[in-house]
C-alpha cells in the first residue's frame, strides 16, 4: 500500500523577512506568514501619483500622508501596504511617523483595484483595515471608474464617475469628480 508522503510545511515569514525583501518595483505584504506580491503596473501606479497629489494639496498638519511604501501591522499580524493611506498625528507616537511599520490601520485605507485581485481578497483586506483602527476604506476600480467607500466593513457607498469623492472630517479640503481620478 503506498504511502503518502508529507508535504514540508512552509516556514510562517515574519516581519524582518518582509524588511529584507529587495526593492525591486514590486509591492510586497506579509499576509498569514507569507510573502504576497501585490499586483501593479503602469496605470495603477498612475491613479495613484494622481491621488496622493490631489491628498497632498487637502492635507492639514493634523494628518500624515503615505503611500504604498509604508507598511501597518494588522492585529492579526499581517503587514498591509495600502496604495496610499492618510493617518491622523495623534495615533502616531509623539505625533512623528515611526522609522518602522506602523501599528494598527491607517484611518484612511486606499487600494487601486487590479483586474487579477479577487473579491473575496479584497473584503478581507478592508475588514482587516477595519479590525485594526481604520475609519474608511476607498476601493478605486478603474475599469469601472466607481470608488467603492466603506465607512464600515458591510457598508458601502459606490460613486459613480460624475459623483463627487469627499475626505470627510479627515481631509474636509479634499474633493475630486470620481472620473477624474481615472483620467
Amino acid at each position: 500500500m503506498p504511502t503518502a508522503t508529507a508535504r514540508p510545511r512552509r516556514k510562517r515569514l515574519a516581519e524582518r523577512d518582509l524588511l529584507q525583501m529587495p526593492s525591486d518595483g514590486r509591492k510586497y505584504e506579509l499576509v498569514d506568514g507569507r510573502l504576497q506580491i501585490v499586483p501593479t503596473g503602469a496605470r495603477h501606479g498612475e491613479i495613484v501619483s494622481n491621488l496622493i497629489g490631489r491628498l497632498h494639496a487637502a492635507k492639514t498638519p493634523t494628518v500624515a500622508l503615505y503611500s504604498e511604501a509604508v507598511g501597518f501591522r494588522m492585529r492579526s499580524g499581517n503587514i498591509r501596504s495600502p496604495d496610499a493611506s492618510v493617518m491622523r498625528r495623534e495615533r502616531l507616537p509623539d505625533g512623528v511617523s515611526p522609522d518602522e511599520f506602523i501599528d494598527g490601520a491607517p484611518d484612511l485605507a486606499v487600494e487601486v483595484v487590479s483586474p487579477s485581485e479577487r473579491a473575496a481578497e479584497l473584503l478581507q483586506r478592508v475588514a482587516e483595515y477595519f479590525e485594526s483602527g481604520a475609519q474608511e476604506v476607498w476601493l478605486l476600480l478603474p475599469d469601472r471608474r466607481q470608488v467603492y467607500c466603506y465607512r464600515a466593513p458591510l457598508e458601502v457607498q459606490t460613486l459613480e464617475a460624475d459623483d463627487t469623492l469627499t475626505g470627510g472630517e479627515l481631509l474636509p479640503e479634499f474633493r475630486v469628480r470620481v472620473g477624474e481620478l481615472f483620467e
